[in-house]
């Protein structure tokens, strides 16, 4: 089985993401997309799996959006490809395709939604927040649940 990570390491929530599918036993392939883009073609194709619009996979905070116009309604999809294979840092991240699906990983426990094996143990963020309980399931947010 293959699972692969479009990765950032500077980013908190990819390298949460990457943490999360190495706890369920996967070492997948890592590509540092500012380093190896995907090409266009695989992008789109990864766009379409995922079942959302082009735009939603646009980032904006420490990227050149606004300076590009990209919040132009009137710009095509064929358009904010074109922007984000000038600028990857465009590209939102972490995506993670795996054999049950293409996700953009925010927040990164998304990624257990289409994890093919289940977590091997306790898993918290960077930050402390627990996601995964010792009994390898999700923790849940919700008091009540």
């Amino acid at each position: 089985m293959t699972v692969t990570i479009f990765h950032n390491p500077a980013c908190g929530t990819s390298r949460n993401t990457l943490a999360l599918i190495q706890n369920s036993g996967e070492e997948p392939e890592v590509v540092e997309y500012l380093k190896t883009p995907p090409a266009r073609d695989v992008l789109a194709d990864l766009i379409r799996r995922m079942g959302v619009p082009v735009r939603s996979l646009l980032r904006e905070k420490g990227t050149p959006y606004a300076e590009l116009g990209l919040s132009d309604p009137a710009l095509t999809d064929d358009q904010l490809l074109d922007a984000m294979m000038a600028h990857p840092i465009l590209i939102n991240r972490p995506i993670v395709v795996t054999p049950l699906g293409v996700r953009l990983c925010r927040p990164s426990e998304a990624v257990l939604d289409i994890l093919p094996n289940p977590q091997r143990g306790a898993f918290a963020k960077e930050d402390g927040e627990a996601v995964v309980g010792a009994d390898g399931q999700r923790v849940s947010k919700d008091p009540a649940a």
